[in-house]
């Protein structure tokens, strides 16, 4: 097929600033975007060929969606895998694939993949709903001790379905779902690294990047590119998510996120088979974005250089706490005034505390400076409501 035809039209699912980040660069090629998402505020509105309002998990809505289009990708990983089978026996190309998904997008069988195919990760244990976990946990009869780790096996998104659990109280304000609790791991780092694959086979990495969390909101604050870390461990950390990649054998962008431990090790904590917050600084800090490369390989085009241009940190602009209504940027003007930084505003029309809005890329030839600007950047710019 030719994909740079003028009739070409490329599926999206998820309308989100994912979905809208990705529409940027498909405006490079000469091709029609179709996207599907529940919200008519999606941020991807006003970018797609045509819009679409509909349910995600719905079977027939999807379906329908599917056959609308050539080609059928996701900005996000909670859709109706039914659907997408059929599409695909009915010969529609979906990447990633549905079976892929399948191993992902539930994080108990994400994690029993993981064992069953050698990959370090934290030790764990799945649970049907709370009642069960906490009866466990209190009759001291799982191998998991507080504290440790709770997420939802589904549905969990931007810090919503993972909490920190320290006593028993905790269990209180925990939803009665589904869940795995992992064992919290003493690490020095966490890390993340993209693995694009295209669906001829060729496969590129972005360099090691390091994250920096918000206490409360389990939420990036900063993404640093290149990670600040032994470049022993930063090949490590490589080669793990490329045997990730090759386990679960996706097409498109594969995030692999990762603790680094006091030792050295290195150990998968989870994965996003789509374009990833860690990846944001690449729109302005490499050769090749990832949401560039993201398309090429669903299209298997030639994937692009990955390597960094400058070093690149990304801020994540999120609601204060405090604010919730019609957004405002307050002191934007203020930081695009210093070199080197780039805003980009989802476009998103009520903010609420800690939902993200949007984020910052500072890019500089000098690292240390690079992360003087992004502390300065995260104290000036407020997101707040009218």
């Amino acid at each position: 097929m030719n994909y740079f035809s003028s009739e070409f039209k490329l599926g999206i699912l998820g309308g989100g600033q994912l979905g809208k980040m990705l529409l940027a660069e498909a405006r490079k090629f000469d091709i029609q975007t179709y996207v599907l998402d529940p919200s008519k505020e999606a941020p991807s509105q006003f970018g797609a060929t045509k819009f679409f309002i509909g349910d995600l998990m719905d079977f027939d809505t999807v379906y329908d969606f599917g056959k609308k289009v050539d080609l059928l990708t996701i900005e996000i990983e909670n859709v109706n895998l039914d659907a997408l089978d059929k599409l695909e026996a009915d010969g529609l190309k979906v990447f990633p694939s549905p079976k892929t998904l399948r191993l992902i997008q539930n994080k108990g069988n994400q994690k029993d993949f993981y064992v069953i195919n050698n990959i370090p990760t934290s030790p764990y244990q799945r649970f049907e709903n709370i009642q069960n976990l906490k009866s466990k946990i209190v009759n001291q009869q799982s191998k998991i001790q507080l504290p440790f780790v709770w997420k939802s096996a589904q549905f969990g998104y931007d810090g919503n379905g993972v909490k920190v659990v320290r006593s028993i109280s905790d269990f209180e304000s925990l939803p009665d779902v589904e869940c795995i609790a992992e064992q919290m791991v003493a690490f020095k780092n966490e890390l993340a690294v993209i693995v694009a694959r295209s669906a001829s086979g060729e496969v590129k990495t972005y360099p090691v990047v390091e994250m920096e969390f918000h206490p409360e909101a389990n939420q990036v604050e900063y993404v640093i590119c290149p990670a600040r870390i032994d470049e022993k461990v930063a090949q490590k950390a490589t080669e793990v998510a490329l045997k990730v990649s090759v386990a679960f054998n996706h097409v498109g962008l594969l995030a692999v996120e990762m603790f680094q431990t006091h030792d050295d090790e290195i150990l998968v904590n989870e994965v996003a088979p789509r374009p990833h917050n860690s990846g944001h600084y690449s729109i302005e800090g490499s050769y090749t974005s990832q949401f560039e490369n993201d398309l090429r390989a669903i299209l298997s085009l030639p994937l692009g250089d990955t390597t960094s241009k400058v070093a690149g940190i990304m801020v994540n602009l999120v609601g204060a706490e405090g604010y919730s209504g019609n957004v405002i940027y307050e002191n934007i003007e203020k930081i695009m005034a210093i070199n080197g930084v780039t805003p980009h505003i989802y476009g998103k029309r009520e903010t609420r505390p800690f939902r993200k809005m949007g984020h910052v890329t500072i890019v500089n030839e000098d690292m240390k400076k690079a992360r003087r600007i992004a502390e300065e950047v995260k104290n000036t710019i407020r997101v707040i409501a009218k």
